[in-house]
Parts: structure tokens; sequence; C-alpha cells
């Protein structure tokens, strides 16, 4: 790249342009100019991941439909198949833990991560989650592995030097070079909205899970998506932080099987400028807490609906999913200070990270009996309820976790909020299973689906 020969040909001004001097390189490595230094320290961490996984092919013209599907189960079965993944990982402990996506390995019954020396080992998942999208495994038998150290990703500017480490497009182990580009970036990728680092170092299909490092060596990011229409790189690449990969980690050393994000319990929205002027600030700043559940350690620790989140243990949040990024990297367990604006007035909170309580209890139900919702499976709403189906912090009553047979057939679906059968309120599973008893052919039932209200009619 250009750039780099501004190290060689180097402009000393002595008072003037006109005074500009050409220095000479002093040095050879001045005129060899190289990563190899770091690519050498830092590539052996850095793994092909090959996942096999069983997916059945939908064949049956009636597969997916909540009723024909029923009637007509047994035609044209869909038949399974192998199906194969290429990704990356990293190494970030000699004895065999890795690091890489969850879209490489979710859902995979089989795993083999090859090293750059060619050495193979099967490997386990310990840790996954679809949202962060990142997956830690164990390989077997594996010890005195090569591992990348992890950078405190707050410290990364945007114009820092960094390497990309993959295998794009199954050619082979590749590096590719480049700056960030960006930081605090929050954008969908996958199950979930996240936040990343931005790159222009070129990632390619087969770079994901595999490293982002620093011209020290160290792992700054996960390789994790690209923006493109083509499906190549066009210099717009996304890493997850090295901060979160660090949390995620910490609770795969912990015995987590799933990753545990401290609960704030509120929805909120990033401050722009109309809202920034309707409150009076200088420039827009921070998250607006849209609603708050009385349970919640923020509405615990003071804050109120209609107050703005601004920094969260010393770092600024700009949106929901930066407030979830900086929650997730204190990890659960203790507290941390939380800056809130408040009635045009900064307050200095101390917030409990929580995990979502479980309270109310679920009271997990399935319907077996020979009745309208036979094969549906109801939990009472609580935090943790709320957070695992992603639900609004204020929902109550009776939440959908399975629909089928006959529930599925009527139109119930997973995430659905029960709010009342034939007119009769619901606000635990025991009403559900009541509520199914009636001797009636005509059934009306109202549901809450991805924030809006609906009503379901059917008859026996």
């Amino acid at each position: 790249m250009k750039a780099w020969g501004l190290i060689v040909a180097a402009l000393f001004l002595t008072g003037s342009a006109a005074d500009a001097q050409t220095a000479v390189p002093s040095s050879p490595a001045q005129i060899t100019l190289s990563f190899a230094p770091i690519v050498k320290q830092t590539a052996p961490a850095v793994v092909n991941i090959f996942a096999k996984q069983i997916v059945r092919d939908q064949v049956s013209p009636f597969a997916g439909d909540p009723f024909f599907s029923q009637l007509f189960r047994n035609y044209a079965q869909s038949q399974p198949r192998v199906q194969s993944a290429l990704g990356s990982g990293v190494i970030l402990s000699a004895d065999g833990m890795v690091v890489t996506n969850y879209h490489v390995v979710g859902h995979a019954t089989e795993i083999r991560v090859a090293l750059q020396d060619r050495r193979e080992y099967a490997a386990d998942v310990v840790l996954e989650d679809p949202q962060v999208d990142l997956a830690v495994l164990r390989l077997k038998g594996a010890h005195d592995l090569p591992a990348l150290a992890l950078r405190d990703s707050d410290t990364v500017e945007v114009g820092d030097l960094v390497l990309a480490i993959g295998d794009p497009f199954g050619v082979g182990q590749t590096v590719s070079s480049g700056i960030v580009s960006g930081l605090a970036r929050t954008i969908t990728i996958g199950e979930g909205q996240g936040y990343y680092m931005q790159t222009d170092a070129p990632i390619n299909p087969g770079n994901s899970g595999g490293a982002l490092v620093d011209m020290a060596g160290k792992l700054v990011g996960i390789n994790s998506a690209i923006l493109s229409q083509s499906g190549g790189s066009n210099g717009i690449g996304f890493a997850i932080p090295a901060n979160l990969v660090r949390a995620f980690v910490q609770q795969a050393r912990a015995g987590a099987r799933h990753f545990l994000r401290p609960w704030s319990g509120l929805t909120g929205q990033a401050v722009d400028s109309a809202v920034a002027d309707s409150l009076g600030l200088d420039r827009p700043d921070g998250v607006l807490v849209a609603a708050i559940a009385p349970e919640s350690p923020f509405a615990k620790a003071g804050v109120v609906t209609g107050d703005v989140i601004l920094r969260i243990d010393g770092q600024p949040v700009n949106s929901p999913q930066e407030l979830a990024f900086r929650m997730a990297t204190v990890g659960p367990g203790g507290s941390a200070p939380v800056e809130v604006l408040q009635k045009g007035r900064r307050r200095s909170l101390d917030v409990a990270m929580i995990a979502p309580p479980e309270v109310p209890p679920r009271d997990a139900l399935t319907i077996t009996d020979d009745v309208v919702f036979r094969g549906l499976t109801v939990e009472r709403i609580n935090p943790a309820v709320i957070a695992e189906m992603q639900l609004p912090p204020i929902a109550r009553g009776v939440v959908v976790t399975r629909a089928d047979d006959l529930a599925a057939s009527i139109g119930l679906q997973e995430g659905d909020i029960l709010l009342s059968v034939n007119g009769q309120k619901i606000e635990t599973p025991d009403d559900v299973k009541a509520a199914a008893q009636a001797p009636t052919r005509f059934w009306q039932v109202d549901v809450i689906r991805q924030g809006q209200r609906l009503r379901l009619r059917f008859s026996i």
C-alpha cells in the first residue's frame, strides 16, 4: 500500500515547505518493511475448522404450512443429507481453547480443527451463542499449542494497522492487511444485532472466525461478516471486539454452556438530533430510556423512563446494542458505574450487573391431552424468559415456547404472548390448560406476535 512508502521516504520540515529534504533509509528494516515477523508470530494460532451437520431438504410442497403439513405429514418426506461448513478459528490457550463464529459450528454433529502445521484435532463446543455469533471449542487431547493474547479493544483507534488471518474460499491460510475503519458499528448479522469493529482488511467467505491482529501480534477482534452484494470483499468487514471475546472465554472456563448477559430490564433508543433538541442537549449523545421494568437493576438504582444513559463503566453508549455490549463486557456479578442525564442534570449511579432473575417461576407446561391446544408448550414470563426469547422488558403473562401438532395447525407460534382465550384472561400456564378444556367449537385466541396484537379465530 502507498501509505507504507511514507516510512521509506520521509520529509523533514525545517521551517517551510521549500526547505523540505528527503531522508535516506538508514536501516535494512526501513528498506525491507514487512509484516512477516507479525505473521510468523500469529499465524500458527489461527486454525481451519471443518464442521458437518445433518440437514433435511424440504421437498414436500406442504412443508411449513401450519395446516396442510399436519394433514400430509407423510407426503414426500424430506431426506437427510450431510452439509459441510468451512471457517476459521483462533487458539486462545495452550490447552486447546479455540474461538470461532457460531455460524461456522452451530448445530454441527462433527467438528475437526486443522492447525497451520497440519496437525488435526476433533473438537467439542463448550459454549455458544447465536446472538453474539461466537462459539468456544475445546480441542481433544491438545496441549502446548500456540495461542494469541487478547488486546483491550477499547484502546484500538480508527487508523490502526491490522492483519486479517483466515482461510478465505478454502484456498488455505491467507493474510490480508488494512486498517481499522470504524468503531462502534451496530448492524444486524445472523440472528441478532451486534456491536462490531470495522476494517478494510479484505475478509471473504471462509474468513469467518479468523483473527484480526494488531502490529504487536495481539488479537483485537474475531472476523465475522462483510458488507457485500456480490459475496466478495468490498473493503467493509466487521469483527467482534476482543473485549467481548474475553468475556465469552471467561464464562467458558467457568463451565457455562450458554453466554450469560447482565440483565438491563429496559428498552431504549439512540438519541438523534431531534431527541437531543427536545432534551436540551448540545449534541446527540447516549441512549434514551423508553421503557423500564420495576425489577430492573437500573430502576432500583434510580433510572426512570425519559432518562438518558450516557456511559457505563467509563465507556460511552450511543445505541441499545452498545449498551448491551458494555454490560456484557462487564459481566454478571458486582456492579458498574453508570452516568445518566436525569431532568437536565448528570448523575452517577452504581448499577448491579445481575443475571436475569427466574422470578416468578416459569411453571413450564406442555399440553398432551386431546384438546385444541395439544402440542403446545408455554411458560410464565419472567426476566430470564424475556432475555432468552428477546421479549419486550415489560412483557407479562404467558409465552409460547413451542407449538407442535394441533397447536401449530391452529396458527400458534413460538414467541406468541397469550393474552386471552375466548375472552378469558391468560396470566399463568394453568390458565391455558383450563381454557383448553372449554366445551365449545368456536375459538378466539388473542396474542401479541412480534409487537403486534393478533386475533386467531377457528372452529373445530
